[in-house]
């Protein structure tokens, strides 16, 4: 059977993250989120996939070149062009575009097939989903998901009649004005038909555009909402909150790489830690060839990348630190996520630490240090630190 994932967007909402790495590829515990989707198609079925990319697109192909080491059989529809320099110049053409542009290059979508988006954790019944869609004799399925009243503003939201058929969406409405608790998760089932309503050579989208025409020219277009698990990390907020689910066991069909070297603290392979000199608090995970200074403290849930160097103490508290980063003596993070050189706080605000001149705090574990940090870079410290956790701004 046949499926679409949907990677060719910028992830602009999980910037700093999506500035060197495509969200699909944004990892989970060490695995591309895209990974797990990946494995779901497979267990229901879904064998021959399509993924429409553009930014970064060479990460996504580069990882998962033709599937096979995967079990399916994956190709690619790039969008973009190369600019006058020889360099490749992502211009994604919308969700919907993405599709009609595979399906004009030659006609792949012959039968029922699944859309997902590539930014979600799910742990869905794809057969069954599939098998009430044909019940119906649906053109378009949208999986939808029940989330409590007060949750509503941060999705859109479905409305359906008594027999599930769509009859109109809210984007993020105030609580008040919701007329559903039934959310789009960005999982869908199409027939081959539905194409026949979106234009050739346009920008066009599933959700703005392709769905809202269904509604208008009252196509048999409907939702299913369904009990499953869905972590969406759509934003920065999302992934660190994502994180902490996984770490903390509420995810569970994500299991904790490494071994388990103390209780709730599991590792890759060598990392330099003496347990007996150094305060770690699970559930935390500590990824291969990071040295964890004596006198350090990392407190669960926290995440810490492969090859990076936590400093005497240093203080890590339910935080997620991506690969190679330096962490200095003087660093106290709560609450934190560390990329490259960027720290984020759980709201998604985000300080440049090298533009700040505080890269003798936070650095790349290769990059040369300074003998001693800036003066500007000491006052600056000092500014950002709040009952001595240093915050975004």
């Amino acid at each position: 059977m046949k499926a679409m994932i949907l990677a060719a967007g910028k992830g602009t909402r999980v910037r700093p993250i999506t500035y060197t790495i495509p969200k699909p590829m944004i990892p989970i515990l060490q695995k591309p989120v895209m990974e797990f989707l990946l494995e779901l198609l497979r267990q229901h079925g879904f064998d021959q996939i399509m993924v429409n990319v553009s930014h970064l697109a060479h990460e996504i192909e580069g990882y998962f070149r033709d599937g096979q080491r995967f079990g399916v059989q994956i190709a690619y529809s790039f969008e973009g062009y190369i600019d006058q320099n020889g360099e490749l110049q992502g211009k994604a053409i919308g969700s919907a575009g993405g599709m009609r542009r595979i399906q004009d290059f030659s006609p792949f979508f012959d039968d029922t097939f699944v859309v997902l988006c590539g930014d979600a954790l799910i742990d869905l019944d794809l057969t069954a989903a599939v098998k009430w869609h044909k019940e119906k004799g649906s053109i378009a399925t949208i999986i939808t998901k029940t989330v409590p009243l007060e949750e509503v503003s941060s999705y859109g939201v479905v409305v359906t009649d008594e027999n599930g058929k769509i009859k109109a969406f809210q984007e993020k409405p105030k609580i008040e004005d919701a007329l559903s608790t039934n959310i789009n998760t960005g999982i869908y089932i199409f027939e081959p038909e539905v194409l026949d309503y979106i234009p050739s050579d346009v920008e066009f989208d599933i959700g703005g555009q392709l769905f809202p025409k269904l509604v208008e020219t009252d196509a048999p277009f409907y939702a299913i909402p369904m009990d499953f698990e869905w972590v969406d990390i759509g934003k920065v907020p999302d992934y660190w909150h994502a994180i902490r689910a996984v770490l903390s066991g509420e995810v569970k069909n994500v299991q904790i790489p490494g071994r388990e070297i103390a209780p709730g603290v599991y590792a890759g392979l060598n990392v330099a830690v003496n347990l007996d000199k150094v305060n770690i608090q699970g559930p935390v995970y500590i990824g291969g060839m990071t040295q964890i200074e004596d006198g350090a403290t990392i407190i669960g849930p926290t995440m810490i990348g492969s090859n990076c160097w936590i400093c005497s103490g240093a203080i890590v508290e339910n935080s997620v630190i991506f690969d190679y980063s330096r962490l200095g003596a003087g660093v106290r993070l709560v609450d934190k996520l560390v990329y490259g050189r960027y720290c984020v706080d759980k709201t998604g605000a985000t300080i440049d630490v090298q533009a700040a001149s505080l890269d003798w705090l936070i650095t790349d574990r290769r990059q040369e240090l300074p003998s001693q940090p800036p003066m500007e870079g000491q006052a600056i410290a000092e500014l950002l630190k709040t009952d001595g956790r240093i915050i975004g701004v």
